[in-house]
């Protein structure tokens, strides 16, 4: 969907972006609902599901969302995250990260929610670099998918109409998380 100059250079660039955050002191740091664990998001998501008929795969997207609710839930110290790293928050020149903007959902908890631009910007071929250069282990990875199609799927139904450009986004993300979702349960 989108045409990066330098998507391994991104990727590389963003995952520095994310690791930086990450080390902020997180002394008297607000929590945030991006933060908590994904099951907090069912509800929404299911009623997300329940509008997606013939605009989606319903099935595979509900199966993947299932998988991802059975994630182990973080555990580690609370951390920084920015919450909507979307193509849109990512500012680029030459192909390479030139700033971040709009840090409304910034917060501590489980800083897997900054993966998701694997699936809403990089091209496949650029996430195992992302990921590397987080040291993302097989959880975090998954919570992150699930992060990113939890947001795609309540976006869908409620931008289809009035903003097509987010709708095309979301449904981009979508297939990519279930693309990644097979490649995943083969």
């Amino acid at each position: 969907m989108y045409r990066l100059a330098d998507p391994l250079g991104l990727a590389r660039d963003l995952a520095g972006f994310i690791t930086a955050l990450r080390g902020v002191d997180t002394t008297g740091a607000p929590a945030a609902r991006r933060g908590l664990p994904l099951t907090t998001q069912d509800e929404e998501v299911r009623a997300a599901l329940a509008d997606l008929g013939g605009l989606i795969d319903v099935p595979a997207a509900t199966a993947a969302w299932e998988q991802a609710l059975h994630v182990p839930a973080y555990e580690g110290p609370a951390q920084w995250f920015h919450g909507d790293l979307a193509s849109f928050n990512i500012l680029a020149a030459q192909g390479r990260l030139a700033g971040v903007i709009d840090f409304g959902l910034t917060g501590v908890g489980d800083p897997s929610v900054d993966l998701i631009p694997a699936w809403n910007l990089l091209p496949a071929h650029a996430r195992e670099e992302f990921r590397t250069a987080l040291g993302a282990d097989d959880d975090a990875w998954d919570r992150g998918r699930g992060w990113a199609l939890s947001i795609a799927l309540v976006a869908l139904p409620y931008y289809k109409d009035s903003n097509p450009q987010r709708a095309a986004s979301a449904r981009h993300v979508i297939r990519e998380v279930l693309a990644s979702h097979e490649q995943v349960t083969r």
